[in-house]
């Protein structure tokens, strides 16, 4: 991990905890923290050999109509079943997701402090009865879930404002890091579908 990358990613440390000590404005801490964390996603997303896949804009044109699909299942869901009900399964949802994204957050940290081996074996996992669902993972990566899972108990059993951010900015950091994106054109199309959400929204 360089110089700067760790210096954002303490700065985004610093940036989600300083609310808890002292009076920040929001409109500039929305604004640093996205900032930074587009930062950290995108020098994570620097690979060494070129993604095998990359977005293309086809891919970009899907996403308004997935997009709307999803926010009308969650409407749909919360008009016609309890609200408790939905209220739980999202929980479980980002229980599960939030352990996978903290922990992929974590773990080129996690890394550095490990012996090499725990980061190189593989071990794979079969489900008992379902052979053709399995699971292969590495030790470091068992080390950076358990943070993220007591984490995620936090949240589930608090739903503290800051439980939340960091799940939020896990996932955006996760989300940029993976996203390889064909062209500038892809980028605008994504863009302008974001936009457009929180313009309706």
């Amino acid at each position: 991990m360089k110089t700067h990358e760790r210096a954002a990613n303490l700065a985004l440390a610093g940036l989600s905890l300083a609310p808890l000590v002292i009076n920040v404005n929001p409109n500039l801490n929305v604004i640093l923290t996205a900032c930074l964390t587009v930062y950290v996603g995108c020098y994570r997303s620097v690979k060494s050999t070129p993604p095998a896949e990359t977005m293309s804009k086809e891919h970009a044109m899907r996403f308004p109509l997935v997009g709307s699909a999803m926010l009308l299942s969650l409407f749909l869901l919360f008009k016609f079943l309890s609200k408790d009900l939905v209220n739980t399964v999202l929980t479980a949802y980002f229980f599960i997701l939030g352990i996978a994204a903290l922990c992929a957050t974590l773990l080129p940290t996690v890394k550095r402090f490990l012996p090499e081996g725990w980061n190189d074996n593989a071990i794979v996992w079969r489900a008992p009865y379902f052979h053709s669902l399995s699971v292969e993972f590495t030790k470091s990566q068992v080390v950076a879930s358990v943070p993220g899972f007591f984490f995620c108990v936090w949240y589930a059993m608090k739903k503290h404002w800051l439980a939340n951010n960091v799940l939020g900015l896990a996932f955006c950091i996760q989300g940029i890091e993976m996203l390889s994106l064909g062209s500038f054109k892809t980028g605008g199309i994504l863009l302008v579908w974001i936009h457009s959400k929180f313009v309706t929204n």
